[in-house]
């Protein structure tokens, strides 16, 4: 158990409870009337993909392999739609930093081959539903699944996605260099303790990081966004509590 100011974060098997109350008032713009409406643009470092209202209070930096089965459960079932309604609401915003290390660990090329096609959607405005289309058509992790016909299948559930343009970057790997760059920008995240990165998925929110042992929180999708509200409410206290 860990205290800050009032409040209190309980770890067991899979929960986390942050103690607390009070509502903090809207100081926000009209909402997104949907996902397609948020904005997505690459970062000033070429390399983290950042999703939503940019003046959004609460920033969500999540570190994402496009293979990690747990990802796929934060997005679709975990915190994932949570962080999505926040975002619609326009007091949180996500940031994305795309890992390829299951290619190595696993064997194939299906993430670098999904970050390579995610950054082509971003090219396009599409990143959004893509991403989302990816996570819930994501294969068997031990299967190298994201081919590139398979991507280009994917695609076609997103409206306007499919061009010329983005086929030629998914074939070509027209995006080769940013997916090498990313997965280095996530091994960094790592730091000394964790040369080969932190994790997928991890989240650091407004620049404090979830820990390992709290990471179950991620796929808990009511926990999570009690969490989420927690932090909105009561910034100060989030930025006092000592994980």
């Amino acid at each position: 158990m860990v205290r800050g100011g009032r409040w209190v974060v309980l770890c067991t098997a899979a929960v986390l409870v942050v103690a607390g109350c009070g509502q903090r008032a809207a100081e926000h713009g009209p909402d997104f009337a949907s996902a397609e409406e948020l904005p997505e643009r690459l970062g000033a470092d070429g390399i983290t993909i950042t999703v939503g209202d940019p003046d959004a209070p609460v920033k969500v930096h999540l570190y994402e392999d496009p293979r990690c089965p747990y990802c796929e459960q934060f997005e679709t079932t975990g915190g994932g739609p949570q962080l999505r309604e926040a975002m619609l609401d326009r007091w949180a915003r996500a940031e994305y930093t795309l890992a390829s290390f299951l290619d190595d660990r696993v064997g194939g090329t299906g993430s670098k081959n999904a970050v390579n096609a995610l950054r082509a959607a971003l090219e396009e405005g599409k990143f959004v539903e893509y991403h989302e289309v990816l996570y819930a058509n994501q294969p068997e992790e031990s299967v190298d699944g994201y081919t590139e016909a398979y991507l280009l299948r994917l695609a076609d559930k997103v409206e306007g996605l499919r061009s010329p343009k983005f086929d030629a970057a998914v074939r070509s790997m027209k995006y080769r260099a940013f997916v090498t760059a990313s997965q280095k920008a996530y091994e960094k995240a790592g730091g000394a303790k964790e040369p080969e990165g932190p994790g997928t998925p991890t989240a650091v929110i407004n620049d404090k990081r979830i820990p390992l042992q709290y990471n179950a929180l991620l796929l808990e999708s009511d926990t999570f966004a009690e969490l989420l509200q927690k932090i909105y409410d009561q910034p100060g206290e989030w930025e006092n509590t000592h994980l």
